[in-house]
């Protein structure tokens, strides 16, 4: 199985939070304290808590911020309750959109990801009415540039850590895993020192949906964009083929 390259896409993400740390950092915060909160701050007893760790660090977030990020979320039992709530709707053309928030408001964070639907002429549906269309997976993204090893001997690290299937595409290397077997795979990578430009679990599409109208482009992209700008806003995934 090929994976659909999202090499360029997280190039061009990285370039956005490049511009604007600040709401990636609230939303790697976040997910600090959430998962501090449920699985306790040290992280060798905590996997999703290394999972964020790595995750802060692929988008260069400073040591320091980390660990003042778990040390607040340890020590302050009156610290903001998150709670983990999914939207799921349509696009133009058809498209299906899931929105991931963390929020302290969940009526303030429905009507934020309900006006930014209406706004690029999509709407929000029921629970499950898109996610069946996405599988959940742990993807991790490599860099071919950034990393000197062979891709057969990369892909049995991969395989050999339970990795589901490696793709080899022109400037970068796809990793998809069970959810479940993520973070071994993950660390495997981290104890060869293998740079990864992304590793999270997330949605990934059976099928892509192509906008071939300027209207309908610039519609998807008003929808995204307001999402992007939702500091409550934690992950957003879509099936339209950028």
């Amino acid at each position: 199985m090929s994976g659909h390259s999202k090499f360029a896409n997280i190039k061009h993400k990285k370039e956005k939070n490049d511009a604007a740390k600040g709401k990636i950092f609230t939303i790697i915060g976040r997910e600090i304290a959430v998962a501090v909160k449920e699985g306790g701050p040290d992280p060798n007893n905590n996997s999703k808590l290394r999972d964020v760790i790595a995750k802060a660090k692929a988008n260069n977030m400073p040591n320091d911020t980390i660990e003042r990020g778990i040390k607040k979320a340890a020590g302050d039992a009156n610290s903001v309750n998150y709670v983990s709530i999914t939207y799921e709707g349509y696009g133009p053309n058809g498209t299906a959109i899931i929105v991931d928030a963390l929020t302290d408001n969940k009526n303030r964070t429905a009507s934020n990801v309900r006006n930014a639907f209406t706004k690029g002429g999509g709407n929000v549906g029921t629970t499950g009415c898109v996610s069946f269309m996405f599988d959940q997976k742990g993807q991790i993204i490599i860099d071919k540039e950034e990393c000197d090893m062979d891709a057969d001997d990369l892909m049995m690290i991969a395989l050999d850590a339970g990795a589901e299937d490696f793709a080899e595409e022109e400037d970068s290397f796809e990793i998809l895993t069970a959810p479940d077997d993520f973070s071994a795979v993950r660390e495997a990578l981290e104890g060869q020192s293998i740079p990864m430009a992304s590793a999270e679990v997330t949605m990934v599409p059976q099928n892509y949906v192509e906008l071939t109208s300027d209207e309908d482009i610039k519609k998807m992209n008003k929808i995204l964009d307001l999402l992007d700008e939702d500091d409550d806003v934690q992950a957003v995934y879509h099936n339209w083929d950028e």
